[in-house]
Parts: structure tokens; sequence; C-alpha cells
């Protein structure tokens, strides 16, 4: 199967924003907004954040099967470069019948390659333990020199 990664375009959106739904299901049974009214919100707040958030999909046989989002961030001016801007790969799915194809690598190249293309100081991943081994193989490294504080920071 000929499978096509790129940036979504418009009418995809709301395919898009399913995916991100499906992907809540598969790992809880929370309750959650009724599937359509979310994909049309969504999709609505992705054409909102069009200037930083850039959503990539996967397309095969013109069905939308994999996605992954480049948030873009300025970033603090330096005497170097006034304007500055780094990314972070976010949302990163592939419905399970297309998983073990390399798509989930392929859109995380395709992430990178934007973010190249858009002149980004760098691009960070947020991954499970078992995703690690997909965004090494399209670029990601570990890095000693960034740390993570999960949830609200406490008071002091």
């Amino acid at each position: 199967m000929d499978v096509v990664v790129r940036q979504a375009a418009d009418a995809e959106l709301e395919a898009v924003a399913d995916l991100r739904w499906r992907w809540v299901r598969e790992s809880s049974d929370e309750p959650l907004p009724e599937r359509s009214a979310y994909a049309a919100e969504a999709a609505a707040w992705a054409r909102a954040h069009g200037d930083s958030h850039v959503p990539l999909v996967a397309v095969a046989d013109g069905e939308v099967v994999g996605m992954a989002w480049l948030a873009i961030q300025s970033r603090v001016p330096s005497p170097r470069a006034l304007e500055r801007r780094s990314g972070d790969l976010q949302s990163c799915y592939v419905v399970p019948e297309h998983r073990g194809a390399g798509l989930g690598r392929r859109l995380a190249e395709a992430v990178l390659d934007e973010a190249r293309r858009r002149g980004l100081e760098h691009v960070t991943v947020h991954s499970s333990v078992e995703a690690i081994p997909v965004y090494e193989r399209a670029g990601f490294r570990a890095n000693p020199r960034s740390l993570y504080a999960d949830g609200a920071i406490p008071e002091r």
C-alpha cells in the first residue's frame, strides 16, 4: 500500500481530530465528548492555531491513517538572533492496522523536515518508553541538558 506523508489539508483537519479522539479512546475508558462534535471543534482549533501548530498526516488510499504535530514556540531574543523559534513534536499517532510499517518514523521525519524548513533551532518530543526507538530512528537523541517537570509546578 502506498502511503503519503505530508502537511494536512484544511479538509482533513476533522479526520486528524478524529484520530486524536480515537487515540484517547484506545488508552482510556474515561467519558469523552461525542466524537463528531469533538472533531469539528478540534478542527476549528487547528485552523485558529495554524501559525503555531502544523499538522502532518499519513494518508493511505485517501484515508488519514496517522498524524503528528509540529508545535512552534517563540524563544527569547539573543544578541545573535532576535527571531528565534523551537519546536515540539506532539500527538504522533498511527491507527493500529497501519502500525509496524514505519509510519511513525516517517511522520517524525516529516516534522523534523518541516522544522528545518522553518529554521527552528531544535525540536523536542515527549515520548512513551515504547516509542523512543521510533523517534531515535527518525533522528532524535537523548540530551543530558534537558529536564522535565511533570504536572503543575509546586508552590514555594
